[in-house]
């Protein structure tokens, strides 16, 4: 239903896309595919359900769930692009369904570091808990940087992050962080620039639910050394991380 939309952003006609074989999506994926190896789906969980909120609402209260083209629509762009890679965003509300249909596809999930220490439970993002088929991030575009994460912990979950990561003065955060998510089994590892740079909650990217002030940040030259390389490579080839994006062993 066209008429349904939230954020100016209309939902998709499910019904009438699968009807072609959903060549649009073949068409905008086509096109990615010029640009990218890889490609994160992101809001994967909306391809089993998704929450429709009618127009003209002020807020997302007032939805209802509504079933999304399922885990045939992944086929069809695996199967149509035999060469690209994707990552299932798998966060938000997960119903067990949702769960099972990202293990079935077979697209490795992702894994969140910043949402790991809470300190009060065995969380799945905690890094000896990702597994083999998963990305590790320490934060996405929609988190805060390490720095900035770090300053908003409460004081337990402060304590248990820096006990489980070993984290110290010499070190720092960043790096600490770092270093534990290149030491996970997930066989990726991203890291964003700002944590690279060390830098604090004003370089943040995006803040969801805010309509202004995202997407703002920009890296200034120079920033990029030849010591920061260097000291990236030393992380990078001490935990065995060099082998290319999604190696055959990766896979296996």
């Amino acid at each position: 239903p066209s008429c349904f939309r939230l954020w100016g952003n209309p939902l998709y006609n499910w019904d009438l896309m699968a009807k072609d074989g959903y060549n649009w999506w073949i068409r905008r994926v086509g096109g990615a595919s010029r640009l990218f190896d890889v490609i994160r789906i992101d809001h994967f969980r909306g391809i089993q359900s998704y929450w429709a909120v009618p127009f003209g609402e002020e807020t997302a209260k007032n939805g209802h769930w509504n079933p999304g083209p399922g885990l045939y629509f992944v086929e069809v762009l695996k199967n149509w692009f035999r060469d690209l890679r994707y990552i299932a965003e798998d966060l938000g509300y997960l119903t067990s369904d949702v769960k099972k249909m990202v293990a079935d596809s077979g697209l490795p999930s992702m894994r969140v570091m910043e949402f790991a220490f809470d300190g009060h439970g065995d969380s799945i993002y905690l890094p000896h808990n990702c597994t083999p088929n998963t990305v590790c991030y320490m934060g996405t575009h929609d988190n805060d940087t390490a720095l900035g994460w770090v300053s908003s912990l409460d004081p337990k979950s402060y304590r248990f992050a820096k006990d489980y990561m070993h984290i110290t003065e010499d070190e720092g955060w960043c790096w600490g962080m770092i270093r534990s998510g290149m030491a996970t089994s997930s066989m990726l590892f991203i890291v964003q620039v700002q944590d690279l740079l060390e830098l604090g909650g004003e370089a943040r990217m995006n803040t969801p639910g805010t309509a202004s002030g995202n997407w703002q940040w920009r890296m200034l030259p120079g920033k990029l050394t030849r010591e920061l390389a260097q000291k990236l490579y030393h992380y990078t080839e001490t935990y065995r991380r060099l082998p290319a994006l999604y190696s055959e062993s990766a896979e296996e």
